[in-house]
Order: structure tokens, then C-alpha cells, then sequence
């Protein structure tokens, strides 16, 4: 039987190949980014591509995505029921599988063609503040990328498959098709056709990600026939008794998304894309870390839940959010020092001005703030799912719809804040879910959160230190790649010295686990 010691090397070891092949994802996804910039700026073709897209993405990478509920729910019943991985699934578990992929296969044509539809109407309402030009555009991009509604549910079931087996790099490596088909699409349109070039490659690269795993989930002895046992099946009500609750959740994010895109759209043209840019910079740190250290954890936390060893699950959410936090302050210390500079080396030719720049860095300042809360939140939402429980963070998230609201509207409306007020207003409703859902969870589990924040206060303390450092460092360096260079160097060797001086545990193990790894 396997220890906590060799279960946390496992999971360590797991991370950092997720964490490399989520790098080679992110750098292609940002190569996309620089293509897309590079064609459309931030204009209304730009704007109507991605406020149209909120709706399949809603399907292909909330729902469906690593992390997302048909993932999780796939993960948090289907670990409990298949009794060996190194053996085909036995026939019950099959037969649930195939019954699990009928019903999200029926629900999301229902729901792509009812978008196809109402597509005007969707639009009009959700970018009410537009114009009818903006409108109709996002419609027919809507339009063209309704399939991704149908793709983003099963290739979410085959994500949780695949997981489950341990085979965490094709899940992580599958979106560097959906890049790939943008990049390949825009380049090679002609000018005068890149109006729905866009949608049109996204809709290509999506199809083409739900064939690329197909092959594998058949490989592992999964076999979908279509099965309509939907009643008195006590192991696909336990799957809806978490997916549902956890869609709803799920579908309350974007409800927040559709409360920005209100109030950003009257702002200023290219507003969205600045929000839409400044998610994807934050995204390409923060998204690596939590998918390297929640993936190949939350298959743990189930697993402990099924032989209720609580004491487990404390250490070794403990362990994951620790890690987490250590590495994340670094990561707040250079968008607010150099944030800037990446924006304008990354995205800044062609169609996209200083303007842009500066709207995006904006953006993204204020978006750093959510960084801890988002790390804890989405920790915290694994161990609830663990306890077959997605009703409590779909609660938490319904509420904070209100506050959404009310923020948007205070730093919009009445401060004129801007992009800015738009993530300002998103950090603190992250912080919100995370401090409600991080005390909802005694009901279900007393956590020890005493060494967690005894440990993120050194980091803190450690964290100020070095940012007024890198703010001196980047005072007297030229804006650009050295600039960044000089921070980052500086930001490594302070943070981390300052951590062993305090002796905060994390910093400590990571630190004999490298002088081991070296000393090998």
C-alpha cells in the first residue's frame, strides 16, 4: 500500500508533466493569441468573435473542459466503480459509460440547435449595449460555432477517462488543435474573408479535438452503445446528482461573464477583447499550476472520500493549495512589475496599438488580485465534488451573481473604471466564493487551515519584500524582454531566499527535493 510520501511523489511527478505539456499547450494557445491580434486588433470583428464565442466555449471548456463538471463528474464516480486500471471495465461500468454519453449527446444537439435558432435573440440580449451592426455579427459567428455545443460534453467524459488511467498528456495536449486550426485558418484566408475565419477554424479545431481522443478512450475498453437507461439507475443518478448542481455552477460563471460583457459594452470598442486578452495572459501561469496540481489530485480526493480517510484529504489538500500559493505570489509580483512588457512584446504589432497594450495591462493588474482566492477556490470546489457535493458551490456561486451586479455597477457606472473595474469587480467575487466555500466545508470535513495561512503569511511577508526589489530593479531597466529577464531573476532569488529564511515548510521541501533530484 502505497504512503502519503510516495502518493505525494506520484502526484509531484504527475504535475510536472502536465505542467510541461500545459506549457506547450499555453505557448501555442499564445501563438494563436499573437496571430489573432496580429490580424483583428481589438475591432468589432474581434469583439463579436469572442462575445459570440462565450456560448459554445461554455460547453467546450467550462462544462467540458479539463476541471469542468462532465470531467469531474466522470472522474468522481467512475474512480469508485472500476475496480482495476490495468484491466478493460468491467460490463456495469460500460453499460454506464454508454448510457452517460447518450444522454449528454441528446442534451447538447437539443441545445445547439435552439442556439442555432435563437442565435439573434441570444445576442441581443446578452450584448444589449451594442450595436445592431455588433449584434447581428456575433449572431452568425454564434451560428457557425453552435457543433462546439455537441463536442464539449463528450470530449469532457473522455478527459475524465483518460485521467483516470493516469494518462494525463493527451487531455492537456488536445487544445493544441483547436490552436493550430485558428493559426492555419486566419494565415491562410485572404484579407478580404477573415471576417468569420475565426469561428470557422475554432468550429474545425473542436471536431477535430473529440477525434483525436476517441482513439484512446476505445484503446482503454470503453465501447459506446447508445443505452436509454436513464430511470432507476442508481450510479447515473449519482453522476447527475453532481453534474447537474456542478453545470448550474458552471453556467452561473458565465452568467458573470454576460454581466461584464453588459457593462463592457459601453465602454469602448475593443474593450471585451482587452478582458478577453488580459484572461489569457492570466490563464497561461495560473492555468498551468492549477490543472498540474488539481488533475492528478482530485482522482485522490475520491478515492479517500470512498475509504473516508479525512485525515488524507487534509494533507493533501494542504500540500496542493501550499504549493499553490508559494508558487502564485511570483506570479502577482510580475504582472504588477513587468505585466506591461509582456503585453506589448506579445501582442503589440500589426492591429494591436499602444491603446490595446495599455487597456490589456489595465485589465490584468487588477486581474492579479484574484490569483489566491482563485487557487483556493478551485481547490476547495475539488474536495466538494470528491463528497459527491456540487450543490454547495453551485449555491455559493448563484449568490455571488448579486454582488457581481453591484460591483460592476459601483466601479463602471459610477467611479468610471473601466476594463479595470471590470476585473476589480472579478477579483472580489473570487474572493468571496473562496472564503464562503472554505468555510462551508466544515459540515462535511473539519480542514486544518492553521498551517496553510501560518505558511501564506511568511509567503506574503516574503512576497511585499520582493516586489518593492523588483519595482527598484524594473525603475532603472528599459521597457522589454530585459527588463523582464532582470525582475524575474530578481523576484526568484529574493522570494525564495526569503522563504528559507523564514522557514516556511513548502519552500524548505521543494528546495531538498531539487538539491536531491540535482545530487542524482
Amino acid at each position: 500500500m502505497e504512503t502519503f510520501e510516495d502518493k505525494t511523489t506520484s502526484v509531484l511527478k504527475a504535475a510536472w508533466i502536465i505542467a510541461a505539456v500545459t506549457v506547450i499547450s499555453k505557448l501555442i494557445g499564445f501563438i494563436r493569441d499573437i496571430v489573432i491580434a496580429n490580424y483583428y486588433g481589438a475591432s468589432m470583428v474581434s469583439d463579436a468573435y469572442y462575445y459570440a464565442y462565450q456560448i459554445p466555449s461554455l460547453s467546450l471548456i467550462l462544462l467540458g473542459g479539463v476541471g469542468g463538471p462532465f470531467h469531474s463528474a466522470t472522474v468522481a464516480v467512475f474512480s469508485k466503480l472500476i475496480p482495476s486500471l490495468k484491466e478493460n471495465p468491467p460490463q456495469n461500468v460500460n453499460k454506464l459509460y454508454s448510457t452517460f454519453m447518450t444522454a449528454t449527446t441528446i442534451f447538447f444537439v437539443a441545445l445547439s440547435i435552439l442556439m442555432f435558432v435563437y442565435s439573434r435573440q441570444v445576442m441581443g440580449w446578452i450584448i444589449s449595449g451594442g450595436s445592431a451592426e455588433m449584434i447581428s455579427l456575433a449572431a452568425e459567428h454564434l451560428k457557425i460555432m453552435t457543433p462546439l455545443l455537441v463536442t464539449g460534453g463528450i470530449v469532457g467524459i473522455y478527459y475524465g477517462i483518460l485521467i483516470i488511467y493516469k494518462q494525463f498528456m493527451l487531455p492537456n495536449l488536445s487544445p493544441i488543435i483547436m490552436s493550430a486550426a485558428i493559426i492555419g485558418v486566419v494565415i491562410a484566408v485572404p484579407d478580404d474573408s477573415k471576417g468569420y475565419a475565426l469561428c470557422w477554424a475554432t468550429t474545425l479545431g473542436a471536431v477535430l479535438q473529440l477525434i483525436i481522443q476517441y482513439p484512446n478512450v476505445r484503446k482503454l475498453g470503453f465501447r459506446w452503445k447508445p443505452n436509454f437507461d436513464f430511470v432507476n439507475n442508481p450510479n447515473f443518478k449519482a453522476i447527475n446528482e453532481l453534474l447537474f448542481p456542478a453545470i448550474l455552477s458552471s453556467t452561473v460563471g458565465q452568467i458573470h461573464i454576460y454581466v461584464d460583457m453588459f457593462f463592457t459594452s459601453s465602454i469602448s470598442e475593443g474593450a471585451w477583447t482587452a478582458v478577453g486578452y488580459a484572461n489569457r495572459v492570466f490563464q497561461f501561469p495560473v492555468g498551468i499550476l492549477v490543472t498540474a496540481f488539481l488533475v492528478p489530485l482530485f482522482p485522490i480526493f475520491s478515492r479517500l472520500v470512498a475509504e473516508n480517510d479525512l485525515d488524507g484529504i487534509k494533507k493533501y489538500f494542504n500540500k496542493g493549495v501550499g504549493v499553490l500559493f508559494f508558487a502564485s505570489i511570483p506570479i502577482i509580483i510580475g504582472i504588477l512589475t513587468v505585466g506591461y512588457d509582456a503585453v506589448k512584446i506579445i501582442f503589440e504589432r500589426g492591429a494591436f496599438d499602444q491603446t490595446a497594450t495599455v487597456m490589456v495591462t489595465e485589465a490584468l493588474w487588477f486581474l492579479s488580485l484574484s490569483i489566491l482566492p482563485y487557487v483556493f477556490r478551485d481547490s476547495i470546489t475539488r474536495v466538494y465534488y470528491s463528497f459527491n457535493d456540487s450543490k454547495t458551490p453551485f449555491t455559493v456561486a448563484f449568490l455571488s451573481i448579486i454582488l457581481k451586479y453591484l460591483f460592476n455597477f459601483i466601479f463602471i457606472v459610477k467611479m468610471g473604471m473601466g476594463v479595470g473595474g471590470i476585473m476589480l469587480s472579478t477579483s472580489l467575487v473570487t474572493l468571496f466564493n473562496a472564503i464562503i466555500l472554505g468555510i462551508f466545508i466544515s459540515k462535511k470535513i473539519r480542514m486544518d487551515y492553521a498551517e496553510l495561512f501560518k505558511n501564506l503569511l511568511k509567503m506574503l511577508i516574503a512576497g511585499v519584500i520582493s516586489l518593492g526589489l523588483c519595482f527598484g530593479c524594473a525603475k532603472f531597466m528599459p521597457v522589454g524582454l530585459l527588463r523582464i529577464c532582470a525582475v524575474a531573476l530578481v523576484c526568484l532569488l529574493s522570494y525564495t531566499s526569503l522563504n528559507l529564511l523564514f522557514k516556511m515548510d513548502y519552500a524548505a521541501e521543494l528546495y531538498n527535493r531539487a538539491l536531491k533530484r540535482i545530487g542524482k
